[in-house]
C-alpha cells in the first residue's frame, strides 16, 4: 500500500510543478480574483508545509518545522523556489514512505489532526486526498486567470 500511496504524491506533487511553471510569477502566480481565498503560491506553499509537516516530522522525524499561518499570508518562495520544494517534498516523500513498516502503517497516528484516531494509512490517505483536492483547485484557479 505504501508503494501506491508514494506513486500518488510523486504523480501529483510533479503535476502541481507543472501548473506552477505555467504561471506567470507575477500576475497569476500571487493573485486571488474576488471571491477566491487564496492564490496558486499560498496553495502550493501549504501543501509543501502540511506534507513535510504530516508525513515528513510527524511519520519521518525530519524535524521540519511548520508555519501554517505563513503558507497562506506571505510570498516566502519565488516561482523557482516553489518548483524546488516540491522537488524536496517529492524526495522526502520516497524517502519517508519507502522507511514506513506495515506495522507502522496499522498504528494510531500520533495527532488525532481531524479530531478523531486513526490508523497512519487512514491519515496518509487523508493526506494524499487533501493534496488531490488542492491540486485540482489550483488547475482550475490558474486556467481561470489565463482567460
Amino acid at each position: 500500500m505504501k508503494h501506491e500511496f508514494e506513486r500518488c504524491f510523486v504523480k501529483d506533487l510533479d503535476s502541481l510543478a507543472k501548473e506552477i511553471e505555467l504561471c506567470d510569477e507575477e500576475t497569476l502566480l500571487w493573485h486571488a480574483p474576488p471571491g477566491v481565498t487564496n492564490s496558486i503560491g499560498n496553495l502550493s506553499q501549504h501543501l509543501i508545509g502540511n506534507l513535510n509537516h504530516f508525513i515528513g516530522t510527524t511519520i519521518g522525524k525530519t524535524g521540519y518545522v511548520r508555519n501554517r499561518e505563513a503558507e497562506f499570508s506571505e510570498r516566502y518562495f519565488t516561482k523557482a523556489e516553489l518548483i524546488s520544494e516540491l522537488a524536496k517534498t517529492s524526495e522526502m516523500i520516497r524517502e519517508v514512505l519507502s522507511s514506513v513498516t506495515e506495522e507502522q502503517l496499522n498504528e494510531i497516528y500520533p495527532y488525532e489532526t481531524f479530531g478523531y484516531p486513526m490508523t497512519t494509512n487512514h491519515m496518509i490517505a487523508k493526506l494524499a486526498s487533501h493534496l488531490g483536492y488542492h491540486l485540482g483547485q489550483i488547475n482550475y484557479l490558474r486556467r481561470i486567470l489565463q482567460n
